[in-house]
C-alpha cells in the first residue's frame, strides 16, 4: 500500500498554518508551541531544528523525543473522521495535532487541551 502524500509534507509548511489558525482566533504562537511540546516532546530548540531541516511529517512524528502517553485521551472528529478510530499510527499522530490545534483555536482552556483535568 502506498503511503499517504501527507506524510511527505514538510512540517515547516504546516507549522505556520497552525500558528495562523491559532492567532486568527486570539491565541498565540507560544500556545501552539506548548501544544506541540506536550504532544511530541519537542522543546523550542529541537522544534526550530526540525523546521530548519524541513523535516517531513512522517519523520517529525517518528523521531519525536517523547510522544505523550496521554495523547490517547484525544477524542473527537477531525476532517469528518474520529481520531480514536484511525488505525494507521502516523496518520493518527498527525490528526492528534490537528485536533489539538482546532481545540486551541476554538478557545478551549489549555489545561483541557493538554488533558491535565
Amino acid at each position: 500500500m502506498a503511503k499517504h502524500r501527507i506524510y511527505s509534507i514538510s512540517f515547516a509548511k504546516v507549522y505556520p498554518l497552525y500558528v495562523a489558525k491559532a492567532e486568527k482566533k486570539g491565541r498565540t504562537k507560544a500556545e501552539v508551541d506548548q501544544v506541540i511540546a506536550w504532544l511530541t516532546g519537542y522543546d523550542r530548540k529541537k522544534l526550530d531544528a526540525q523546521l530548519k531541516k524541513q523535516t517531513d511529517l512522517e519523520t517529525f512524528f517518528s523521531k519525536a523525543p517523547k510522544l505523550n502517553p496521554s495523547r490517547a485521551l484525544i477524542k473527537g472528529l477531525i476532517c469528518g473522521v474520529r481520531v480514536e478510530d484511525i488505525e494507521e499510527p502516523t496518520m493518527r499522530e498527525i490528526r492528534y495535532l490537528d485536533k489539538l490545534i482546532d481545540e486551541l483555536a476554538r478557545g478551549k482552556a489549555m489545561d483541557k487541551i493538554l488533558r491535565t483535568n
